[in-house]
Parts: structure tokens; C-alpha cells; sequence
């Protein structure tokens, strides 16, 4: 394939993506927002807001980096991921936090306590995006894992958003194809452009999947 027919995605791709990720985890979140977060049955605890703005602060960053990355100031692209840095690392410490402590809150009510056995798909979720992560920070300097890798724990991310999509998005409980689909439009990325799938997706995403069906058939059968 000629180079030129291959630009877009060579120059756009990480950049699209996170407006992806982003229109994904604003569609999901707006089906239960009313219900959730503006009017809810049983006022949430205070560290669900806190949670959610760490969790939008990551994607907005995820963006950002990507323009920068873009337009080429890469300097300061290197600079502000020390601040991702930070942010990253706190998404898995609050995450575990308000998936423990929702859950308690859930299981006082008799409307909500169906809801306890996602405990386990919040620590699977945060586990998703904490080790592609920690792997990305330390690859800092190594940019074609550095970028796939950024790339795989927000996708990670995103189950929290598929989860809340319309029935008729998916069969219950497999909304983690959503995320699985949109790791792999990197793998066709790879394919177009590289003719070959990088070594961070063919270890990341059979091991996702792997776990993602053993947590999946704990809910079905709990």
C-alpha cells in the first residue's frame, strides 16, 4: 500500500482514538447519569464524584497527550506526563477505594445490592489499566510500546462505560467485547501500516480476554 494511503493512519490514528474512547465513555455514562449522579434514588457518597473526576481527568489527558504528540511539541507532551503519572497511579488507589466502598453502600439497600457481584469487574478493570500502565511508564522512552500500551489501559478503561450501554449494544454480562473491539482497531492499525501485529497486543489482549471471560462466567453463575 503506498505510503500517502497509509498517512491517516500513520498521523491520526492515536489522536482518533481518544476521541473515540471519549465519545464511548460519554454515551455510556449518559444513559444512567440522571439516575446515577444528578437524581439518584439513595444519595451517592461523596467519593463516587471524586472518582469520576479523576476517571475524566485521565481521558481528557489521554487527549491532550495526543494532540501534543500531533502537533509535535513533544517536549511538552514528555513534561505533562509526569502529571499523568500521578493521575494514573491514583486511578487504581481511589478506583479500588470506591469500588469497596459502593459496594457496602449498595448492599444497605435491597433495590441496589443486585449490583454487588460488579465488585469484581471494578478490580479487574483497574487491574486492565493498571499494568499496561505501569509497563507505559516504564517504556516512557520506547515510543511504539509506550504509545500501544497508553493506548490498551484507556481502552481498559472503558468497560465501566460499555457496561452502561443499551441492551441491545450487547447480551448481558458480555460488554467487554466493546473494550476487546477497540484494542483491536489498533491491531488492524498495525496491520495496515506495519503488516504485522506488535508484540504488546499479542501478549495484552488474549491475557485481557482470558480474564474478562473468567470474571464473566463468575457473574453468570454467582
Amino acid at each position: 500500500m503506498p505510503i500517502n494511503r497509509k498517512g491517516l493512519l500513520v498521523r491520526y490514528f492515536y489522536f482518533l482514538m481518544s476521541l473515540l474512547i471519549a465519545a464511548v465513555v460519554v454515551y455510556g455514562f449518559s444513559q444512567r447519569a440522571e439516575k446515577q449522579f444528578f437524581h439518584p434514588i439513595h444519595p451517592k457518597p461523596i467519593l463516587l464524584s471524586i472518582h469520576a473526576a479523576i476517571f475524566s481527568a485521565w481521558i481528557l489527558f489521554y487527549i491532550l497527550q495526543s494532540v501534543l504528540v500531533r502537533t509535535g511539541n513533544v517536549r511538552i507532551h514528555r513534561w505533562l506526563g509526569w502529571f499523568g503519572v500521578a493521575l494514573g497511579f491514583a486511578i487504581p488507589v481511589i478506583g479500588t477505594i470506591t469500588a469497596v466502598t459502593i459496594r457496602r453502600f449498595d448492599l444497605h439497600y435491597h433495590d441496589l445490592a443486585r449490583t454487588a457481584p460488579l465488585l469484581r469487574t471494578a478490580i479487574l478493570d483497574l487491574t486492565s489499566f493498571t499494568i499496561p500502565f505501569v509497563l507505559a511508564v516504564y517504556w516512557r522512552n520506547k515510543p511504539e510500546f509506550h504509545r500501544r500500551l497508553m493506548l490498551t489501559a484507556s481502552c481498559a478503561l472503558t468497560a465501566a462505560a460499555f457496561v452502561r450501554f443499551p441492551p441491545q449494544f450487547h447480551s448481558w454480562p458480555w460488554f467487554y467485547v466493546g473494550v476487546d473491539l477497540l484494542i483491536s482497531l489498533g491491531i488492524v492499525r498495525d496491520l495496515i501500516v506495519n503488516r504485522r501485529v506488535h508484540i504488546v497486543y499479542v501478549c495484552a489482549l488474549p491475557a485481557l480476554i482470558v480474564a474478562q471471560v473468567t470474571v464473566m462466567d463468575t457473574i453468570l453463575h454467582f
